[in-house]
């Protein structure tokens, strides 16, 4: 049977923000792969004195691109970056620039986003909220749209614990356009010390934004062809175009990474809640098919409003985070990678006020020690530094990882079941399926060569069983010696009792 999405995306142009991240450098890849685009846009901002050109020449030359180079080596000629910031008054899109993309782009991806759970309130409101309003007026100048797919979130209704493809405006303590007016009107300062009051139940800055960019597509799209993405948490890639490829330190990978280096031994987690994790390539892959939908919705009624696909493990396929953390070790342990600093283990409670004491024997205390050393040796102290900024981003992770939450995947279920066999398997995003025990054992191999740059070779398994060997016996000797301390002080305590 043909396939329906390659046809719908043959000759397209396509613009994606947010192309520098990780889904979107997968979407990316993904179409110049598998899909006959004529062209590919996408947003780059310049950064930190470094200009646009000079970041998409360091973009080419990212892992994620080196087999699609080796079957098509002029594939990345058909992308073309355009210098814009999604956090701009304007988006920062020149006159021409603007002017190509509103007589050529047919299929807009926009998944440009700050991720940081507590962003500056403001700053926030500025790349996730009111960047979505500007693209919805930029899309509705484009000539020959023929899709719009808004990446959101799955959590950007995590104020509920059941939540459906549908929008939840009721949760919101203020609508967007006058939040977006306060933003605007106001200082960022005095912005940020309103934000206790307009956040309500959301936990983050990140989530609250999320959910006021969805108002903006359910108030102010009118009748495009646009439709909402929502994602839950984005890890390595399962199969595509590697497995195990991934892209940065954020949230949850930066907390598995922190264990398997040996820095990070007390966790903020219940073992018994699920965990919505997607892998990226899965991720890319429904973005790219719902394209397609939203195309076919929009044909038969603009009334109504925009789809959404919500993405997450199916209710028949779930895993837990006990069961994560478990195939972590697993895998890790396996192949230990060779830069680790201690023997990686954690302890996990559910008791805030008990990490908060905690905190202070499992990392503060070794790290004053390895601070101490640092300087004796004439180096920068950083770890007490970084332990304030590990326990901040376990604390914020802790909402999502203290609960359950049921969402509803109707609509993307109803997706897959309509593909054709032949787009089944060119964009597989089955989650009823996936076998978790071989794909963490993807994104351990996935963390230790992309995160640690440590590759695994029959040479460095064996040195880093030499290293986790040494610690091991390390740490048994240290709780030896802490525990035969705390004996003899209690001891000391009840003999100083009766005397």
């Amino acid at each position: 049977m043909a396939s329906e999405i390659l046809s719908f995306y043959k000759d397209k142009t396509v613009f994606v923000t947010g192309g520098t991240g990780m889904l979107g450098k997968v979407i990316i890849e993904k179409l110049l792969r598998s899909t006959e685009v004529k062209r590919i846009y996408f947003l780059v901002r310049a950064k930190r004195g470094e200009g646009v050109e000079g970041r998409f020449e360091i973009w080419k030359k990212n892992e994620i691109f080196e087999i699609l180079l080796k079957n098509k080596p002029r594939a990345l000629e058909l992308v073309t970056p355009i210098s814009g910031d999604c956090a701009s008054s304007d988006l920062a899109i020149s006159d021409e620039d603007r002017r190509t993309l509103i007589a050529e782009v047919q299929v807009v991806m926009h998944g440009a986003a700050s991720v940081r759970f507590m962003e500056p309130l403001q700053q926030a409101l500025n790349i996730n909220t009111r960047s979505v309003r500007l693209m919805v007026q930029l899309a509705k100048e484009m000539l020959r749209l023929e899709a719009f797919v808004h990446v959101s979130t799955a959590y950007s209704n995590c104020v509920i614990n059941n939540t459906q493809e549908r929008f939840y405006p009721e949760h919101l303590t203020c609508p967007v356009d006058k939040v977006l007016d306060l933003s605007h009107s106001l200082s960022g300062e005095l912005v940020d010390r309103m934000a206790p009051a307009l956040l309500g139940k959301y936990p983050n800055t990140y989530t609250y934004t999320k959910a006021l960019g969805e108002q903006i597509i359910q108030k102010e799209a009118g009748d495009l062809p646009i439709g909402v993405f929502r994602p839950a948490i984005i890890l390595s890639s399962f199969k595509e175009p590697v497995p195990g490829w991934i892209d940065g330190l954020q949230g949850l990978v930066a907390s598995i990474y922190g264990i398997a280096y040996g820095v990070i031994h007390l966790m903020l987690v219940n073992l018994k809640v699920n965990v919505h994790i997607i892998p990226v390539d899965y991720c890319a892959n429904v973005a790219i098919a719902s394209a397609v939908q939203i195309a076919k919705v929009a044909k038969k009624d603009r009334k109504i409003d925009p789809p959404i696909y919500t993405y997450s493990p199916t209710q028949s396929n779930p895993i837990t985070y006990g069961e994560l953390i478990n195939n972590c070790y697993k895998y890790g342990l396996d192949a230990p990678n060779t830069k680790m600093v201690w023997y990686p283990f954690s302890h996990n409670i559910t008791c805030s006020w008990l990490f908060d004491v905690g905190v202070y024997l499992y990392h503060m205390l070794p790290g004053f020690l390895i601070d101490v050393t640092l300087r004796l040796k004439g180096q920068k102290s950083v770890m007490i530094k970084s332990y304030h900024k590990i326990h901040e981003g376990i604390k914020l992770l802790y909402p999502f990882s203290n609960k359950s939450y049921i969402m509803d995947t109707k609509n993307t279920d109803q997706m897959w079941q309509s593909m054709s066999a032949e787009d089944k398997r060119i964009f597989n995003f089955d989650m009823s399926v996936i076998d978790w025990m071989e794909y963490f054992k993807y994104v351990m191999e996935g963390i230790r060569l992309y995160l640690f740059k440590d590759l695994r070779t029959p040479e460095s398994i064996a040195n880093g069983r030499k290293i986790l060997f040494k610690y091991y016996v390390l740490d048994r000797v240290m709780k030896l010696v802490l525990l035969l301390v705390f004996g003899a002080f209690v001891w000391f305590l009840f003999n100083l009792g009766f005397n």
